[in-house]
Formats: structure tokens, sequence, C-alpha cells
């Protein structure tokens, strides 16, 4: 929840609580007619439901946080793990190619294992871009801590 939210779930509650007692005080002085008592309630019904609304989806969304980022911390350990490993292979692949002593059959075989590991890291690239959605701060830390290989792959 931004702060225009925020504010706008202040500003209704507060107006919700200043019609209900301009509710009270009217209606203390003299009697409201049907229409009056209706619009009255209604204005206040709405403005505070909207606003409780507002304000409870935001502390909902800070709960599901709090809950989904012991789980994000540990998938992006898995992650890291991943892009490392499979950033060694790339790197076995590439030196294993540039050897000289690479038969025809041998190139085709590293070619198609570098085909797979360009899958696997694009694979685990949008599993980032799907954790991004919900936790960008701590997507944006492991992506630092990536150096550079998220986003980039090998030789796409």
């Amino acid at each position: 929840m931004n702060n225009a939210e925020k504010v706008i779930a202040v500003i209704l509650i507060v107006a919700s609580i200043v019609v209900a007692i301009i509710f009270v005080t009217v209606s203390s002085e003299r009697p409201l007619t049907q229409l009056e008592s209706v619009i009255l309630q209604a204005f206040v019904l709405f403005t505070g439901l909207s606003g409780s609304f507002i304000f409870g989806r935001q502390s909902a969304r800070k709960a599901a946080l709090e809950i989904i980022k012991p789980h994000a911390r540990s998938a992006f350990r898995r992650l890291l793990s991943l892009y490392n490993s499979l950033s060694r292979l790339a790197s076995a692949i590439d030196h294993a190619k540039s050897s000289n002593s690479n038969s025809m059959e041998e190139k085709a075989v590293l070619d198609k294992l570098e085909a797979i590991v360009t899958e696997q890291i694009a694979t685990a690239d949008d599993a980032l871009e799907d954790w991004g959605d919900i936790v960008p701060d701590d997507v944006d830390e492991l992506r630092k801590k990536l150096g550079g290989i998220a986003k980039k792959g090998v030789k796409r």
C-alpha cells in the first residue's frame, strides 16, 4: 500500500466519524426526516467500510509478506546455488569447446549441452522474475550477489 492509499483510508474513516458526530448532534437538536437519516447512515456506513477495507488490505498484505519472506530467502539460496552450478557448467562447456582437440561429434554434444544449460538459466531467470513481483527488494539484492549472471544467461 502506498502513502496515497493510506491517506485516502484515513480521510474516509475520519469523514465517517465526523459525519456520525454531525448525525448525532443534529438528531439531538431536532428530529431527522427518514431521508436525512438514511442518507447520513448510508454515508457513514460507506465511508467507514471503505476506509476499513483499505486498511485491512494493507495489513493483510504486510502479514502475507512476513509469511512469504522466509520462504523467499530459502528459494533465493536455491536459485543462487542453481545459478552458480549452471555458470560453472557453462564455463566448463566453453572451455571444452575452445580446445582444438574436439571432434565434430564432441562439438555437437557440447552444443546440445550448452543449449540445455542456457534453457535452465532462462528458467532460473523466470523464477527470479516471479519472486520479483512479490519481494522486489530481496530480488534486487540477489541480483547484486549474482554479479550479472541473472538476466544475461550464457550466450543466449
